[in-house]
């Protein structure tokens, strides 16, 4: 049996979603003539309250037509310190969109409106534009931590008082609303762009959806062609989302639980420095300091259990569709021997 961990991108389609996948009506997404695609951009634009989405085949392709959609070369983008398309989309933002990031040094990938305020460059010629604050809800590097929506509502407030745009990475956005019981529409009404990810905690093979109001979406599709992301019969794809959406959102509690089983077990060993708090699927931890990280994670890895490393002693597991009951059982007997 072998139990991954090292991320919820590792699931595989059931069975039921393939033969959904398999019967979806498509056509030529180019020509914007596949059904499924448009009904699937339909339903998120109207979950958001947004009148436009586009359908990508990643989140990182998501987040940076985004980015560029918001921002002209030379400005400047207010993103925390563990944001994901400072520290994981290979150097995106510079490359495609010519922006630098302003990090806020937040907790947990979190931070505040006074923050965002303390960091709104001067208007003066020879200052980058301040022009988009962007955050992400759940954290990935900050273990899946979800925001207080109140903070956000403040910062939304900044962006508005300062004409900023105002992007949601929701890769994870779905456990976010489970945990914290709240809504799609509560989200589109505060942010102006929202990218969310279907191949994470929802189950599917590929796929996320960017959303937005009218006037800032128009050239989406035209920048989704130029990063080389438009597809044919997509609908496949798509289709996958639908049933995603219709199955296994619920579901995500249970990630949520034994995420936090595997945090208890961990905290009781002695050879565990610290657990960060756990509110939805990711677990992120580190070893005292006379254990060796590269040795650790081998020592699971023999065992046919695989995790990874973050970087700065911090190692992750992520629960997920394709994490059941008996790997869970299994797991948190090896835990014990740690």
């Amino acid at each position: 049996m072998i139990i991954d961990l090292r991320s919820d991108t590792v699931t595989k389609p059931t069975q039921e979603m393939l033969e959904f996948m398999m019967s979806a009506k498509v056509g030529d997404d180019v020509f914007r003539e596949d059904p499924t695609v448009n009904e699937l951009e339909q339903r998120l634009a109207n979950m958001f309250g947004k009148s436009k989405a586009l359908f990508f085949p990643s989140g990182t392709m998501a987040n940076q037509v985004a980015l560029k959609l918001h921002t002209n070369p030379g400005d400047q983008v207010i993103c925390d310190k563990y944001a994901h398309i400072y520290n994981y989309e290979s150097g995106g933002a510079s490359f495609n969109s010519g922006v630098s990031c302003r990090l806020i040094n937040g907790d947990r990938g979190m931070f505040n409106a006074d923050q965002v305020l303390d960091v709104i460059n001067p208007d003066a010629y020879y200052y980058s534009k301040t022009s988009l604050v962007e955050i992400e809800n759940t954290t990935n590097k900050g273990g899946g931590a979800c925001w207080d929506f109140n903070e956000i509502k403040k910062i939304n407030q900044v962006c508005a008082d300062r004409n900023l745009g105002f992007h949601l990475d929701g890769a994870r956005l779905w456990n976010a609303l489970i945990a914290k019981n709240e809504t799609t529409l509560k989200y589109g009404g505060v942010f102006d762009t929202i990218s969310v990810c279907l191949s994470k905690g929802l189950g599917c093979p590929i796929g996320s959806v960017l959303v937005g109001g009218e006037l800032i979406m128009q050239q989406a599709i035209r920048l989704r062609k130029i990063f080389g992301g438009n597809m044919r019969q997509a609908g496949y794809l798509a289709a996958a989302g639908l049933f995603a959406l219709d199955h296994n959102m619920d579901r995500l509690a249970e990630d949520h639980k034994r995420a936090k089983e595997i945090g208890d077990e961990l905290s009781k060993q002695s050879i565990i420095k610290n657990v960060d708090s756990i509110e939805t699927n990711i677990v992120i931890f580190e070893l005292n300091n006379d254990v060796n990280e590269s040795t650790f994670i081998k020592k699971l890895a023999d065992k046919n259990i695989y995790i990874i490393g973050m970087g700065g002693g911090k190692l992750r597991m992520v629960t997920h569709l394709d994490y059941t009951d008996i790997m869970h059982e299994r797991l948190i007997g090896e835990l014990r021997f740690l």
